[in-house]
């Protein structure tokens, strides 16, 4: 199922904000919410605004050291959602990335894959299955702040 970042906001917990990426699918009135760390947020919230910090940071560095290697970013596919023991709740992402010699699947989380779809145009992918799992209605992240309007550059 193609899907796309509508927004990083914050969500208020009882231990404090908790950043979560929205995700809306094609096609979809509900979206998928992905709950992520808040390094994690605001990368992906400065990919997605393409914000230049001067020096690279990790997800920028990344991008850079694959094209300097020959290697593209093809697609980011939301693959899983573990169900038992203690990673229940977890979503599983396949980064798929075409090298000079071949293309290659790398397993990883998420908010990375993410960080990256937010600095390219590569289309984000999620798995139905994983959709049916997890779709909540958009009212209950539509109004939660914007990880981008909390002013001030988080670390």
């Amino acid at each position: 199922m193609d899907a796309s970042i509508d927004g990083v906001r914050l969500a208020g917990t009882p231990q404090g904000p908790v950043p979560v990426v929205v995700l809306g699918v094609e096609g979809e009135r509900d979206v998928v919410p992905i709950f992520v760390g808040m390094e994690e947020a605001t990368s992906i919230a400065r990919g997605l605004e393409a914000t230049d910090v001067g020096r690279p940071l990790t997800h920028d560095l990344l991008l850079d050291v694959m094209e300097e290697l020959g290697g593209r970013v093809e697609r980011v596919v939301v693959s899983d959602l573990a169900e038992r023991g203690e990673d229940a709740g977890t979503y599983i992402a396949d980064l798929h990335v075409t090298t000079p010699r071949e293309t290659v699947v790398v397993d990883a989380r998420p908010s990375d894959s993410l960080a990256l779809a937010a600095r390219t145009t590569v289309p984000i992918e999620i798995a139905e299955s994983v959709f049916e799992r997890s779709a909540e209605e958009p009212e209950t992240y539509a109004d939660l702040t914007d990880i981008r309007e909390m002013g001030g550059e988080p670390a």
